[in-house]
């Protein structure tokens, strides 16, 4: 057997590898924590394209093709190109039929000529008139024949595509057949609104008249979608015309259906296709500036596909409510882009799909949220950037030299329970498995698995108070401050999860954040930095864990403004009141009672912020950073690790 190998063409390459999910949720993330919400960072990434996969387009650049072609449909030429061969040949035929007159001195000769002299300016009318008229030049009979079989071909062409070239050789018997075509098609249009259709009658519609319809649709709904769309776009051709031409090609059109014998049947399948397709644009005018005449065919097929076209733009906008990739027509994309634009529109969906399946997103009464397991991946990469920008020798695992121990070892051991990381006890592992009766070689069973006990690792009770004032979006420092919190929460989570840490986010009042509503979380459009009550939040955390090591971080940009009354409201004043000092200093006091230290990271350089947090490290003595954004969490996780190290 031989094989020959080449480039595979057919599509995606198959042996590619899976996109990863993770790459485009990250990506998200840095929208989200700027203060995007899940559903537009999902559609900024969809309009960028896909991370890592430059040969795949992403919605943006889609756009772009379709306006494109858009400007060159527009730019093909002028849509009179019909009535200005129709004026051509008509002309042609008067002439040839003068030069037949001339030279007869007859008074029938003059007569005729009179009669020629007497015909309307306009080209319909021109053309009703000389209806009955008895040519005396066969040039000129033959000229006048080759316009009305032009009329013939570009009339019905408009409004069934391909049907030109099925009437390019004049025969009474292929018009019989178009008659009869088009009173079985209104027919059956009558029988299906009246629920007696089925796919059968299509089905022997299309075995008989297949051939006329190039689009091969495959069931009436197809069929009424093709041919309501070129009566539409004949609609629009004759509304982007003016005045003058609208009415003579209008005419044009009616005196061709009624010498055709067609003008009843055209009218019952318009009225049919607009009451089944309303929604279409019937009457929007265009605007062509080529220089090149189109004939009527022609210019409905480049007005049906600036109609997709736009519509195709609007669904890949994405900017209504509700919006949805599965909006977008694949079958209109291959029409104007080709295959390897619905190529890039399934590797889209595939996102947007995946990222559901697989759990990171999740849509709930119309919103589009993310999943805890979203808001874990955003804090490991928090996580990951954090400890990519520490220095070298202070970068890694914090636990490394006793990876997998949660302390010092005691010199026993117990069973091995399912989740235990301590390690292995191989000694007396072996020795279990002997006395079992493992066999030679010993055969283990897990009752057999016993770990080296150590000593408790002490745990900390971690106080996380995060300022959501406005000022903190207007200065820019919101997403490192989310971020931040999200790394400080996953690296608890991952590293020291008997730990217990609480994020505070406070404004004009104070709550607790859960670690699901940190990467969706908003700043506060109200006036107030109330970190007073904050302090009386973080202080019962750290009561109910009174054997926990506390660790209290305050990130702000500006100084107390208000504080909590006895009746549970929040008092504002700017400039701070003594009194709004006074009950925040108060609670910094007892932090420092309960052997807590408080350390600040400034996100600005107010001076008034300057005195109050020096005030709070002499109560307190614990320390103050003043972190720019893009290292506040370099910052806090660097302290938070010292802290707990030297706690070791």
């Amino acid at each position: 057997m031989t094989y020959r190998y080449g480039q595979y063409n057919d599509g995606p390459d198959p042996l590619a590898p899976p996109y990863d999910v993770r790459a485009a949720l990250d990506e998200m993330g840095d929208a989200i924590l700027s203060g995007s919400t899940p559903l537009h960072a999902l559609r900024d990434l969809l309009k960028r394209g896909l991370p890592g996969a430059p040969d795949r387009r992403g919605l943006d650049d889609l756009l772009r093709e379709v306006r494109r072609r858009r400007n060159e449909l527009r730019e093909r030429g002028r849509l009179d190109g019909t009535l200005e061969r129709a004026r051509a040949l008509l002309d042609k035929a008067i002439g040839q039929e003068r030069a037949e007159l001339f030279p007869d001195p007859a008074d029938e000769a003059r007569l005729r000529e009179a009669e020629l002299d007497t015909l309307p300016d306009d080209t319909a009318s021109a053309i009703q008139a000389l209806r009955d008229y008895q040519w005396r030049s066969a040039a000129a009979r033959q000229t006048y024949e080759e316009l009305r079989d032009l009329l013939r071909r570009e009339v019905l062409d408009s409004r069934f595509a391909g049907m030109r070239e099925a009437l390019a050789n004049p025969d009474p018997e292929a018009m019989e057949r178009v008659r009869r075509m088009m009173s079985s098609l209104n027919d059956m249009l009558d029988r299906d609104a009246r629920g007696e259709h089925t796919q059968a009658d299509f089905d022997r519609f299309m075995e008989e008249y297949g051939d006329m319809f190039p689009e091969r649709p495959r069931n009436l709904e197809e069929l009424v979608d093709t041919l309501a769309r070129r009566a539409a776009a004949a609609q629009r051709m004759l509304a982007s015309m003016t005045p003058q031409q609208r009415e003579e090609l209008g005419a044009l059109i009616d005196q061709t259906l009624e010498s055709a014998g067609l003008a009843e049947q055209m009218r019952r399948l318009g009225d049919a296709l607009y009451a089944r397709r309303p929604d279409l644009p019937w009457s929007t005018p265009e605007r062509f500036s080529g220089d090149d005449p189109m004939g009527m065919g022609d210019a409905v097929s480049a007005l049906t596909e600036l109609a997709d076209l736009t519509q195709l733009e609007a669904a890949l906008r994405q900017d209504y409510p509700g919006a949805r990739l599965d909006d977008i027509d694949e079958a209109a994309i291959r029409r104007a882009l080709g295959r390897s634009a619905v190529d890039d529109l399934a590797a889209l969906r595939r996102i947007e799909r995946e990222l559901e399946q697989q759990g990171y997103l999740r849509r709930q009464r119309g919103k589009l949220e993310l999943t805890p397991k979203a808001v874990r991946r955003l804090g490991e990469t928090a996580l990951r950037r954090v400890f990519s920008s520490l220095d070298a020798g202070r970068r890694g695992d914090h636990d490394q030299r006793d990876a997998g121990a949660a302390g010092e070892p005691t010199g026993s051991s117990r069973a091995w329970h399912f989740g235990d990381e301590q390690p292995l006890d191989v000694v007396r592992t072996v020795v279990n498995g002997v006395r079992r009766g493992g066999g030679s070689p010993v055969r283990l069973a897990v009752d057999d698995f016993e770990v080296a006990e150590t000593e408790r690792r002490s745990a900390a009770a971690v106080c996380l108070l995060v300022d959501l004032s406005y000022s903190m979006a207007l200065r820019g420092t919101w997403a490192a401050a989310k971020q931040t919190a999200l790394a400080l929460q996953a690296l608890v989570a991952s590293k020291f999860p008997q730990d217990a840490v609480q994020i505070v986010g406070f404004s004009n009042y104070a709550r607790v954040l859960q670690p699901d509503e940190l990467a969706g979380l908003e700043w506060d459009m109200v006036q107030g930095t109330n970190l007073h009550h904050a302090l009386l939040i973080a202080g019962r955390h750290l009561d109910r864990h009174p054997d926990f090591e506390p660790v209290v971080l305050v990130v702000t940009d500006g100084e107390p403004t208000a504080h909590l009354l006895r009746n549970g409201r929040s008092a504002f004043e700017w400039p701070p009141s003594a009194e709004t000092l006074e009950l925040t200093l108060a609670e910094v006091d007892k932090m420092t009672r309960r052997r807590a230290t408080l350390n600040v990271f400034m996100l600005a350089a107010d001076e008034r912020l300057k005195e109050f947090v020096d005030e709070v490290a002499r109560r307190n003595g614990g320390r103050v950073f003043s972190a720019s954004a893009d290292r506040l969490g370099e910052y806090v996780v660097s302290d938070f690790l010292r802290s707990r190290r030297a706690r070791r």
